[in-house]
C-alpha cells in the first residue's frame, strides 16, 4: 500500500534541516515514493546529496530543475503528491505559504498542490518567532485551509534559548505523516 503513496518532503533553511535527513530515511523505509524539495536557505545547512541517496530520486533545489521532458518538475510533483510534508518549516516559510508566495520550487508546489493531497507542517524556529502574532496568524490561516501541524516541541533551541520552537523528533513527524496517509507505522 505504501508504495502507491507519493510524499514530497520540503526542507527549509533552519539548523533543524539536518534532522530532515533522518525524516527522509524513515519515510524512504516505508516504501513510499519520496521526493525532496530544498529551498536555497536549506542548502546552507545541508546538501542535497543525502536526500538524493536516501530518497533514490533527484532533489529539486530550483524552479528550473528539470528531470526530463517538458513538464516542470514542481508542477508534476504538485499534481502527483499524496502528502506535502514541510520539515523543518521556518517562520519565513510559514509566512510565504500563508500568503501564497511562490518564488521558489517549494512555494510553487504548495500553491499548485492537488486538492486531494494533504499538507503537514513541522515548524522549527526561535521561540519568540514562533509566538509572534504574525507567525501565529499565519499558522491560523494555514490551519483554516486544512494544513496539519506537528510541533513545535519544547526544549533547548539552537539560538541558546530554552522553550517552544524545536522541531519535533523525526520519529514523531514520520509517524504523524504515515498516520495522515493511512499507512501503518
Amino acid at each position: 500500500m505504501a508504495k502507491s503513496k507519493i510524499i514530497v518532503l520540503g526542507v527549509t533553511g533552519s539548523i533543524a534541516a539536518h534532522k530532515a535527513v533522518d525524516i527522509c530515511s524513515l519515510l524512504a523505509k516505508t516504501g513510499a515514493s519520496l521526493h525532496v524539495v530544498m529551498t536555497r536557505d536549506a542548502q546552507e545547512f545541508v546538501t542535497p546529496l543525502p536526500f538524493k541517496t536516501l530518497s533514490r530520486n533527484p532533489v529539486i533545489t530550483s524552479l528550473y530543475d528539470e528531470e526530463e521532458g517538458w513538464r516542470p518538475a514542481h508542477i508534476r510533483l504538485a499534481d502527483e503528491a499524496d502528502l506535502l510534508l514541510i520539515a523543518p518549516a521556518t517562520a519565513n516559510s510559514l509566512a510565504k505559504l500563508a500568503h501564497g508566495q511562490a518564488d521558489d520550487a517549494l512555494g510553487c508546489i504548495a500553491l499548485a498542490l492537488n486538492p486531494e493531497a494533504k499538507l503537514m507542517i513541522a515548524p522549527a524556529m526561535n521561540g519568540k518567532m514562533w509566538s509572534h502574532p504574525a507567525t501565529q496568524a499565519n499558522v491560523a490561516l494555514l490551519r483554516e485551509r486544512g494544513a496539519q501541524f506537528i510541533g513545535p516541541a519544547e526544549g533547548e533551541l539552537a539560538c541558546g534559548y530554552e522553550g517552544l520552537g524545536r522541531l519535533e523528533t523525526p520519529d514523531a513527524i514520520t509517524e504523524a505523516a504515515l498516520h495522515l496517509l493511512g499507512i501503518p507505522s
